[in-house]
């Protein structure tokens, strides 16, 4: 019986940890995400395509495999499973890789941007900010006329 509560104590220590919180809410995200954009192709991006094809509904392209016991041309994909067919449901797939198009596209945006935010920041060369003393070597600030280390007189440019 304690072994078992030493289970519960460890899977406890190893679900609150943080990559495992985040891996959640990124799940939970990426489903939700999912949601929208099947909703997305299925009730903004297909009727118009469907449309301009001659009033193509995409969820009912179907070829029928083996037809059910009433043989005949079925007007969408649920008669024909009600009717016990065996379908082929490309329109479906159709819809799935579109789905498909658009997330992995998301995805890749994302990608892009994460890693554009890691890139370290190029630095333009601007104009020198310093010269160099011409009697003692020193750096010293552009806009100096005489040098901080050996009191030289430095000529403008």
């Amino acid at each position: 019986m304690f072994k078992n509560v030493k289970i519960l104590k460890e899977f406890k220590e190893f679900a609150v940890k943080g990559n495992m919180i985040d891996m959640a809410v990124g799940i939970i995200i990426g489903v939700a995400f999912g949601a929208i954009v099947s909703s997305l192709v299925a009730d903004i991006i297909m009727p118009p395509i469907g449309l301009a094809l001659g009033n193509v509904d995409f969820g009912n392209l179907i070829w029928v495999i083996k037809h059910g016991p009433t043989a005949g041309d079925y007007a969408s994909l649920a008669a024909a499973q009600a009717d016990g067919a065996v379908t082929f449901n490309y329109g479906k797939f159709i819809m799935a890789l579109i789905n498909f198009l658009i997330v992995a596209f998301a995805v890749f945006l994302m990608v892009r941007m994460i890693n554009k935010m890691r890139r370290p920041k190029e630095v333009k060369p601007g104009e020198p900010t310093i010269k160099e003393c011409p009697y003692c070597k020193s750096a010293v600030s552009i806009k100096a006329s005489r040098c901080a280390f050996c009191t030289s007189q430095i000529e403008q440019k």
